[in-house]
């Protein structure tokens, strides 16, 4: 009975087939089909559960006798004794080729002789993979066309394409045999149209096969692409305001890299380079008035070609925190007010109210002067009033009192009998009050 396996990293296993030939007395030898990667080591063993002492014998592809029981029939270094009993043979090759493949054959001679087969299968390695048709560097919007090849693989590999690590599957695909019949050249073509987005990424051409233990071969090739440059304005801030600086910064990507950015505005030079400085690829403006309104435009040029954008300026006045001038009328009727119902001491109701009144002076963050001055002449105007109001009340009451004193005397036909009927008037001078408000 003869087998055949693989007990070699090198060696990739295959589904077994059992080799069985039955003869009397249960005397048949038994063998396995073997796979094994081109320069790696096969194990061929051949069994015999029942063996009456007869002999096992080993021979290759062309029927040279390899192992007749434990001795060396064919000079070959790679060959060697594994295992020799009444029950086994097993003999190794090393440095396996793709010429060793073939049909080996087990016998035990009895008679008949009886005989198994076992076939070994050698794998072809591929060749490490090749990227051609890659000119360094590429224009924008170019068509593209990348070929991976490689050589030496049995069974025939298979070639896969990725592009940032996402597979490419519309390419074409080439199988060719070999000189020696036996491996095969598999070759793919990748055809695209680049543009910006392709600049640095890197396409991977990959071989899996059998023989690479899952392992698979790759090969690399990182793109070059240049393109016009694009340019973006950014300010500093988004309402710029008038007294405010601004900075406008112009953002440019290109391949090969811009050169320094010219800025223009409204289609002229910088109208105020004292206060319009450019730092690289910055415009700092400072102090910001009205004159600087306008269009401005940065431009960026490399070997490709010139890409510009705009900005258009709208310098905005500082807001104004003083509330609106319909604080006055608030103010005059809060004195009036004031006025009406307290008139002993207007100045200082006055004076309170406008500073209590909360519409007066809400969101003034200083002094107002035409606040002031408000206030000063309603307080003015207010004690001016008090005081003419009070000379004439006490006017009206001054002469009340001077016109009774002089009763009795009215109707005196001389100046001595007036005295006289006004001295005795004064009988009654305690019943006389005078009031003074």
């Amino acid at each position: 009975m003869f087998v055949l396996f693989l007990c070699n990293l090198s060696l990739v296993p295959a589904a077994a087939s059992k080799n069985k030939v039955k003869g009397s007395q249960g005397q048949f030898p038994l063998t396995q089909n073997v796979t094994v990667v081109e320069g790696g080591t096969a194990i061929l063993t051949c069994r015999v559960d029942q063996n009456d002492n007869t002999s096992l014998q080993w021979s290759n592809p062309a029927q040279q006798t390899l192992y007749f029981d434990d001795k060396k029939a064919l000079r070959d270094n790679r060959i060697e004794l594994v295992r020799a009993s009444w029950h086994e043979l097993s003999i190794s090759v090393s440095d396996v080729s793709l010429s060793d493949e073939g049909q080996y054959t087990c016998s035990l001679f009895t008679m008949p002789v009886k005989t198994s087969k076992a076939y070994l299968t050698v794998l072809g390695v591929p060749e490490k993979p090749q990227i051609s048709g890659f000119s360094s560097p590429v224009m924008e919007g170019d068509l593209m066309q990348l070929t991976c090849k490689t050589s030496g693989s049995k069974p025939a590999a298979d070639i896969r394409w990725f592009k940032n690590d996402k597979e490419i599957k519309d390419v074409k695909y080439l199988k060719e045999e070999d000189a020696n019949r036996k491996t095969f050249t598999v070759s793919s073509t990748l055809d695209f149209r680049v543009d910006r987005s392709d600049d640095g990424v890197a396409v991977i051409c990959r071989v899996d096969h059998e023989s690479l233990n899952a392992t698979p071969q790759v090969a690399m090739q990182v793109l070059e692409i240049h393109y016009t440059p694009s340019v973006k304005i950014i300010p500093s801030t988004p309402f710029p305001q008038e007294g405010q600086p601004l900075i406008l910064t112009c953002e440019s990507k290109g391949k090969p890299l811009p050169e320094p950015v010219l800025w223009t505005k409204d289609g002229g030079e910088l109208p105020d380079p004292d206060r319009m400085v450019v730092s690289g690829r910055e415009l700092n403006i400072l102090f910001l008035n009205k004159t600087d309104n306008g269009t401005y435009r940065c431009e960026a040029t490399n070997t490709i070609g010139q890409s510009s954008a705009e900005y258009v300026l709208i310098v905005h006045d500082v807001p104004n925190t003083l509330l609106p001038t319909t604080i006055i009328p608030s103010l005059t009727t809060a004195t009036v007010t004031t006025t009406v119902t307290i008139t002993t001491s207007p100045t200082t109701s006055a004076t309170t109210s406008s500073i209590r009144d909360p519409n007066a002076l809400a969101g003034q963050n200083g002094p107002d002067h035409a606040l002031i001055g408000g206030i000063v002449a309603v307080v003015v105007f207010v004690t001016l009033c008090s005081i003419f109001l009070l000379g004439r009340y006490l006017a009206r009451h001054k002469g009340t009192y001077l016109t009774n004193e002089a009763k009795g005397a009215e109707d005196a036909p001389d100046a001595d009998t007036a005295i006289i009927n006004a001295e005795g008037s004064q009988v009654n001078a305690e019943e006389k009050k005078e009031y003074f408000i």
